[in-house]
């Protein structure tokens, strides 16, 4: 039988996957792998403490609380695939990483610049949909909302699939195909 802190910990990676999409301990050791990172480093691109990321990493800490951090990840998971794809260098992802590190949130002006670093306004307005969105239910949530609406709402309830819990690569093609 496991401990009662095993079970929360294994809960709070379930929660992490629906609100985040995969347990925060993944997505950090992916990001700290691609991008030439350490914990440290990491935590300090974020806006988190140490002994924070460390929580969230084991499960000990479920939500990232700051909005701010939300985006800042949201920004690093862009650019680890730049770099991943070969359309961002490791000296390209170095300084974006500081822009990241101090950008501010910007929800209420998507087009901003410091809302995603260096990425298209199409980019961002996705991305503050996710966002706000997320920020809203989990992504099991908005999916079980989307279920409800498809009979006869489809286009909704695709919005909510796409925005809600798909990846944002899909959120901008889906955002560029329907702009008219």
């Amino acid at each position: 039988m496991e401990s009662p802190t095993t079970d929360a910990a294994t809960r709070a990676r379930e929660l992490q996957r629906s609100w985040y999409g995969e347990p925060l301990g993944d997505l950090f050791r992916r990001l700290i792998a691609d991008l030439g990172l350490n914990q440290a480093k990491l935590a300090g691109v974020l806006g988190l403490s140490a002994p924070m990321l460390s929580q969230l990493m084991s499960g000990n800490r479920a939500k990232i609380g700051n909005p701010a951090v939300v985006q800042r990840l949201q920004a690093l998971q862009d650019l680890a695939a730049q770099v991943c794809d070969g359309s961002a260098t490791a000296a390209d992802a170095t300084a974006r990483m500081d822009e990241i590190r101090q950008s501010a949130v910007s929800v209420l002006n998507p087009t901003s610049s410091t809302a995603v670093p260096n990425a298209s306004p199409t980019r961002r307005v996705v991305r503050e949909i996710q966002f706000l969105l997320r920020s809203l239910a989990s992504a099991q949530e908005l999916l079980k909302a989307a279920d409800a609406l498809a009979a006869d709402h489809h286009e909704l309830a695709e919005f909510l699939r796409v925005y809600g819990a798909g990846r944002t690569d899909d959120a901008v093609a889906h955002y560029e195909a329907h702009q008219s």
